[in-house]
C-alpha cells in the first residue's frame, strides 16, 4: 500500500473531521438556494462476474469498472408530484468539491464496486455536486424518478436537505444529524460515527469489571465527541475528567493526580499524534482510546500504547476474513479512505433493500463497516471490532471477540 506524506495524512484527517464523521460541523447559512450545475455519471452495464455475496449484502465488483465520463444535465423546474419511474438508485456525492472530492471518490468507488459485482450497475446514477450544490443535485434525482437516493455525505449537506424539507425520493444519508434527532419520514442514516465506537467501548469497559473511570481529552472536535459519548453511555457512576495538555509540567501534574487516585481504567480521547505521549503519563490501567489512534504509527509508538483498546471496522481489522475473500481491495493508500470505501460497499448493500417498493422493517447484516442493525428511528446502528495494542502490534481483542 502506498504511503502518505505527513501533510497528506493531516489533510485526510481534517476531511474526516470536516465531514462530520467524527466531529461537529457548522451548517452553511440558508440565505436562499443557489443552484450550480449538477452532473450525472451514468454507469454502463458491467461485465458479468461470478457471484460472491458479502453476507446478505449484494455481491461486489472490481472498482475498475467505475465510469470515468461525466454527462452534464441542465436543471429544469421540478414537477410538483414525484413519480417513481424505475428501480434506479441515485448516488449523490460532493465529487466536485475541492475539499471533499477525495473522500467522495472513495465512497463512490466502493459503492460502484458493490453495484457492478451484483450485476446492478445500470441501476446506479452518480450525481456529482460541488460546495453548496446538494439541493440541485437532490432536485435532479427527484426529477429522474429514482427509487432511492444515497447521500448526502457531509453533515452540513444533510442538515441543509433536512432543513429545506424539499420533496425527494426515499433517502439513505451517509451521515447523521448533530443532535441525533430522528430522521424525517422515508429517510435512513448510515454513518461512520465515533459515537457508536464510544458506546461499544463503554459497554466493554463495564463488562470487564471497570468501576471507576478517568477521562483524558483534548479540545479537538473528534476526541471531544468520543469522550462525551463514552461518558453518556457509562452507567457505573460519575467519571473524573481531565483536559489533555502536552506541556510537560501539565503532564506531570496529570500523572501525580492519577497516581494519587488511580482509576480502574482511563478513556484516552486525544489525536493519534499525541496518544503515545499521553499514554506514558497514565497509570498502568486499561485504556480505551478514540478510534484511528493507531493510524500510521510505527511499531515503537505502538509499544508506547501497550494495552490500549479502540474500535476498527472489520474491513481493516480482519482483511483475511473469508467473508471478504472475493471483495476487491481498492488500495487507496490511507486507512481513512479505506473506511470510506467500506462505507460505499455497505451503502449499496443497504440501498438494494431500501429501494424496494416496501422497504424492510428489520435489517441485520455483518458488513464491511461492522454489524449493522436498523433501529426504529431509521438509523443503522453500527458495531465494529474492538482492537488491542499488544507488543507493538494491533490485533482484535481476544477477550471481546
Amino acid at each position: 500500500m502506498a504511503s502518505l506524506s505527513v501533510p497528506a495524512r493531516a489533510h485526510l484527517a481534517w476531511i474526516m473531521v470536516a465531514l462530520g464523521v467524527a466531529s461537529c460541523a457548522v451548517a452553511p447559512p440558508l440565505s436562499g438556494p443557489r443552484y450550480p450545475a449538477a452532473t450525472v455519471r451514468p454507469v454502463p452495464q458491467p461485465v458479468p462476474a461470478v457471484p460472491a455475496p458479502i453476507l446478505p449484502a449484494p455481491s461486489l465488483a472490481s472498482p475498475a469498472s467505475a465510469p470515468s465520463s461525466v454527462e452534464t444535465r441542465p436543471l429544469s423546474p421540478a414537477p410538483s408530484i414525484r413519480v417513481v419511474g424505475s428501480d434506479a438508485i441515485a448516488l449523490v456525492l460532493p465529487l466536485q468539491s475541492p475539499t471533499y472530492a477525495q473522500a467522495a471518490e472513495a465512497v463512490k468507488t466502493g459503492f460502484l464496486a458493490a453495484a457492478n459485482r451484483a450485476g446492478a450497475g445500470r441501476r446506479v446514477q452518480v450525481i456529482a455536486h460541488g460546495d453548496d450544490g446538494v439541493l440541485p443535485a437532490f432536485a435532479l434525482a427527484d426529477r429522474s424518478g429514482v427509487a432511492l437516493v444515497v447521500g448526502p455525505l457531509t453533515r452540513d449537506d444533510l442538515k441543509t436537505v433536512v432543513a429545506m424539507t424539499l420533496a425527494h425520493p426515499r433517502m439513505l444519508a451517509l451521515n447523521q444529524t448533530d443532535d441525533g434527532a430522528p430522521m424525517p419520514a422515508d429517510t435512513y442514516s448510515l454513518a461512520l460515527s465515533v459515537e457508536s465506537d464510544a458506546v461499544l467501548l463503554a459497554r466493554v469497559a463495564g463488562d470487564s469489571g471497570v468501576r471507576t473511570l478517568a477521562v483524558v481529552s483534548s479540545d479537538e472536535p473528534l476526541p471531544r465527541r468520543f469522550a462525551s459519548s463514552f461518558v453518556a453511555a457509562w452507567e457505573r457512576g460519575p467519571s473524573r475528567e481531565y483536559r489533555f495538555d502536552p506541556n510537560p509540567e501539565m503532564l506531570g501534574l496529570l500523572r501525580r493526580e492519577l497516581a494519587a487516585r488511580p482509576p480502574d481504567a482511563v478513556v484516552l480521547a486525544v489525536d493519534g499524534s499525541d496518544a503515545a505521549l499521553a499514554r506514558t503519563f497514565l497509570p498502568p490501567r486499561p485504556v480505551f482510546a478514540v478510534s484511528q489512534i493507531a493510524d500510521g504509527l510505527p511499531a515503537q509508538a505502538l509499544r508506547d500504547l501497550e494495552g490500549a483498546r479502540y474500535v476498527e471496522i472489520p474491513w481493516i481489522a480482519e482483511p483475511d476474513d473469508p467473508v471478504f475473500s472475493d471483495v476487491p481491495r481498492a488500495n487507496l493508500g490511507s486507512p481513512l479512505l479505506e473506511r470510506l470505501y467500506a462505507l460505499g460497499l455497505d451503502a449499496f448493500a443497504l440501498a438494494q433493500m431500501l429501494a424496494e417498493p416496501v422497504p424492510p422493517e428489520r435489517v441485520e447484516i455483518d458488513g464491511a463497516t461492522g454489524h449493522l442493525s436498523l433501529t426504529p428511528a431509521r438509523v443503522f446502528s453500527r458495531e465494529g471490532r474492538v482492537m488491542l495494542i499488544h507488543d507493538g502490534r494491533v490485533q482484535t481483542d481476544p477477550a471481546v471477540q
